[in-house]
Order: structure tokens, then C-alpha cells, then sequence
């Protein structure tokens, strides 16, 4: 896509050509988050710490994160490690409490690329931003939902931006885990 600039651009500091983002798939505890981290930062090759701050969950009365307490617990866990870290933002406020902490990036999850009304609404909040943003292609393997979330961000003058492909949600079974049908 036009427009967006190349992840060497983007200020981060990484052991190779390409980025190694890992880590936690949610903050749980900060002794979970710290150990976690400490341990991938021993292995020399991680770029970029992931861990979720809020959990979108598909039923109500489950795990959905730890909020501005885990933000908290990663900028402490850069502080000490000194490595980048991104997170997960669904809704505007979570935009306002995450900048707080100075992420290094954010990610566009896949339940909300699937909502143009929500990603626009985070374009605009992002506007003034420059921060890279990663957005997970929707849970159903409509390729131009995606590329439309690319156009969102665009249109706001985003240009640190980057997909990232988890497989789709498919019916019947697949050899290989959520086979995208797209033409």
C-alpha cells in the first residue's frame, strides 16, 4: 500500500532485519509480565514486548485484562529491561490511558478491524500520534475489511503501519488452520 513507511523507519532498535515481537498474550500479574520478559530479553532476540492490557472476550464474566495496572507494569518492565513494548487498544479511552505509558507501538485487534466505525474512531484518536500501528487482519477472511483499516489509518496520515495475519475463522475442517479463500 502506498503511503507506508518501511518498519527500519520507525525508530525501533532490532537485531536484524526483521522485528521479533513476543511476549505474554495478556498481563496477568506484573511477576508474570517481569519473569516473562526478563526471560525473552535473555534469549538476545526479541525486538518488541507484546502483552494485552484489555482482553476482548467473546462472553462477559471472563479475564479481560488488567487495564491501566498492566500499562503501568510494562512501563516499569521498559524502565528495567529497557526493551519496547506495544499493546492492544479497542476503544478511544483505552487510546487515552495507553499514551500515557509512552507505548512504542499499538496493535488494532482482529475483532475490532472487523468495525470500520471503530477503527476510524481510533485513526482519529491515533491522528497526532506517529506511533506504529499493527493491525490484525478480521476474524473473517474479508480481505477488503482489512485493507479498509489500512485506508482509515492512511487517511489520518498514518504511516508506521503493519499487518499482522493470525488466520481466519472458517467453517468445516481445514488442514491447515484457518485457510483464507480469497480470490
Amino acid at each position: 500500500m502506498q503511503g507506508i513507511l518501511p518498519i527500519s523507519s520507525w525508530g525501533i532498535t532490532t537485531k536484524s532485519e526483521k522485528i521479533l515481537i513476543s511476549g505474554p498474550c495478556s498481563a496477568e500479574s506484573e511477576n508474570q509480565l517481569l519473569s516473562t520478559c526478563q526471560a525473552l530479553k535473555e534469549t538476545g532476540r526479541v525486538d518488541i514486548i507484546r502483552a494485552g492490557a484489555w482482553k476482548p472476550r467473546t462472553r462477559s464474566g471472563q479475564f479481560e485484562g488488567n487495564g491501566e495496572k498492566a500499562l503501568k507494569w510494562l512501563f516499569k518492565m521498559r524502565e528495567t529491561l529497557g526493551m519496547p513494548f506495544m499493546t492492544e487498544v479497542v476503544t478511544e479511552e483505552h487510546v487515552k490511558i495507553a499514551l500515557k505509558y509512552k507505548p512504542d507501538a499499538l496493535w488494532i485487534g482482529a475483532r475490532t478491524t472487523g468495525n470500520p466505525f471503530y477503527v476510524q474512531k481510533l485513526a482519529e484518536e491515533l491522528k497526532d500520534t506517529n506511533l506504529p500501528i499493527l493491525i490484525k487482519n478480521p476474524t473473517s477472511p474479508d480481505f477488503s475489511l482489512w485493507k479498509g483499516a489500512f485506508e482509515r489509518f492512511l487517511a489520518q496520515g498514518h504511516r508506521k503501519l503493519a499487518a499482522i495475519h493470525r488466520g481466519f475463522s472458517s467453517f468445516g475442517e481445514k488442514y491447515f488452520r484457518n485457510t483464507p479463500i480469497w480470490r
